[in-house]
């Protein structure tokens, strides 16, 4: 039995082969197959990174912005100042077709100036911002029909 063993591994040896070790790097950066995709894939993967980081910076922002509008005193303040106005633009079509109205008149609001003047059945609004632009409007007084 022993001579069988001995046969059976010098038969065994004679057919093991070796073959020569070679050592390839893995990365593209290094062995340089496949190098520009593996460049064009860390530039896309950077640009990603940095477009979601400013997307996510935006998103804040909004987030921030929409929170300072929406508190109860800046609703309330855009309530008031929607009220005034109203008010102020009553006021001005009362004294433009109320039942004594004025031939002219002035308001100044936040650095505009607003006149009217009537004269031969046409109101003449003349509104100066605070630039010093100007706007003319010509309102007709006896055309209109409701």
């Amino acid at each position: 039995m022993t001579k069988g063993k001995i046969s059976l591994v010098l038969l065994l040896a004679v057919s093991v082969s070796a073959d020569k070790m070679t050592h390839k790097f893995k990365s593209p950066s290094f062995s340089g197959e496949n190098t520009s995709s593996h460049y064009l894939t860390i530039d896309n993967v950077e640009y990603t990174r940095k477009m979601t980081i400013k997307a996510e910076i935006k998103a804040l922002q909004d987030q921030i912005k929409r929170d300072k509008e929406n508190t109860t005193l800046a609703r309330f303040v855009r309530n008031l100042e929607s009220r005034i106005y109203a008010q102020l633009s009553r006021q001005l079509v009362e004294a433009l077709f109320g039942e004594t109205p004025s031939d002219n008149g002035t308001i100044e609001l936040e650095g505009n100036t607003i006149t009217y003047t009537v004269s031969d059945g046409i109101i003449t609004l003349t509104i100066v911002d605070a630039d010093g632009n100007e706007t003319i409007i010509q309102i007709p007084i006896g055309s209109f029909t409701f």
